[in-house]
C-alpha cells in the first residue's frame, strides 16, 4: 500500500519533536493538518502510532517499530530527488558553506579529501558561525549551506534538512579552576562563578548578573576556560582536538547533552551536484 510522503513526513517530525504543534511549525503547516496526515498513516497501516492521552503525544510501540521504517522511505525519497538532480544539472563552480563549531570534521572520514576528489574543479570556501548567524549567512546569499544545532523554527525562505550526525556538549572548567575539586556538588555551584559562552546564546539563567564573559566562537570561548576565566559548556569533539590537557569535563546531572543538528539552504536555491554531495555526507 503507498503512503504519502507528506503522513511520513508529518509522523517522523512529531515523533522527533514530541507535539503535533510543533511538528506542524516545522513543516510550516498548521497543526491540523498534520492531524490529519498521521490519522491517515495510521487508518492506512491499521495500528495506533500515538498514544494521545496524555498532555503530549507518546510513541505507541508499534509506532516505534513503525517510525524506523519511515525514516529510511524518506531517506531513500531524498536520495533518489537529489540523484535526479545530479544526473541532470550542471556542477557549480564554487560552494560556500558555513558551520557551527559543534560539528568537528572526523580526519577518520576524510570528507574535505573526498570533496576535492569528486569535484576537483570546485572552489570551496569554509566560513564558521554559530547560532542565527549561520541563518542569515545563508539567508543573505553569502553562504549556499549551513550546518547548526536543529531549531524548533525557521525563517521562511530557509529550508532545513535534519541530520543523523549529533555532537555532545558538556560543561568544562580549566584544571585549576574552584570548581574543578567541587565533583558532582558543582552543579549547585556554576552561578556563583563566572559563565564563558558564545554571544549568540541568550540563556543567562544560570550565571549570576556581572559574571558572564561572553565570545563570537567556541576556539575562543574554549581559550578563556584554558585561561581559569570561567565555566563553558563545549563540544566534546571540539575539545578533544584542540585543547592543551588543560580543561577538566565536569561529570554532571544531565551531561552531556546531545545536540542534533540541521543543514539549511535557501529556498529559493535548489542544490546543484556538489552541495548535495554534502548533505549526503552529512546526513
Amino acid at each position: 500500500m503507498p503512503y504519502s510522503p507528506e503522513s511520513l513526513q508529518a509522523f517522523v517530525e512529531a515523533a522527533a519533536l514530541g507535539s503535533f504543534s510543533a511538528a506542524a511549525r516545522r513543516l510550516r503547516k498548521t497543526q491540523s493538518t498534520v492531524s490529519t496526515a498521521i490519522a491517515h498513516l495510521e487508518a492506512d497501516l491499521g495500528v495506533a502510532l500515538f498514544d494521545r492521552s496524555a498532555r503530549y503525544p507518546q510513541l505507541t510501540e508499534a509506532g516505534r517499530e513503525v517510525l524506523g521504517h519511515a525514516q529510511e522511505i524518506l531517506a531513500a525519497d531524498q536520495r533518489l530527488q537529489q540523484l535526479s538532480v545530479r544526473l541532470a544539472a550542471p556542477v557549480e563552480p564554487r560552494l560556500t558553506v558555513v558551520f557551527s563549531d559543534v560539528y568537528q570534521l572526523d580526519p577518520a572520514q576524510r570528507v574535505l579529501q573526498r570533496f576535492a576528489e569528486g569535484f576537483p574543479e570546485v572552489e570551496l570556501e569554509w566560513l564558521d558561525a554559530e547560532g542565527h548567524d549561520v541563518l542569515e549567512i545563508v539567508a543573505s546569499a553569502r553562504a549556499d549551506l549551513g550546518l547548526l544545532p536543529r531549531q524548533e523554527r525557521y525563517p521562511d525562505a530557509l529550508l532545513a534538512q535534519p541530520l543523523a550526525h549529533h555532537s555532545e556538549l558538556a560543561i568544562y572548567v580549566a584544571l585549576e579552576h574552584p570548581l574543578a575539586r567541587t565533583g558532582t556538588r558543582a552543579s549547585q555551584q556554576l552561578a556563583r562563578h563566572r559563565q564563558v559562552r558564545l554571544s549568540a546564546q541568550a540563556d543567562h539563567a544560570r550565571a549570576a548578573a556581572g559574571r558572564v564573559w561572553t565570545a563570537s566562537d567556541y576556539l575562543m570561548v574554549m581559550e578563556m576556560a584554558e585561561d581559569g576565566i570561567g565555566w563553558a559548556e563545549l563540544p566534546r569533539a571540539l575539545v578533544q582536538r584542540y585543547d592543551r590537557g588543560r580543561l577538566l569535563e565536569l561529570r554532571l546531572p544531565g551531561w552531556p547533552r546531545r545536540i542534533h543538528s540541521d543543514l539549511v539552504r535557501r529556498r529559493d536555491s535548489p542544490p546543484g551536484p556538489a552541495a548535495l554531495w554534502w548533505a549526503d555526507a552529512l546526513g
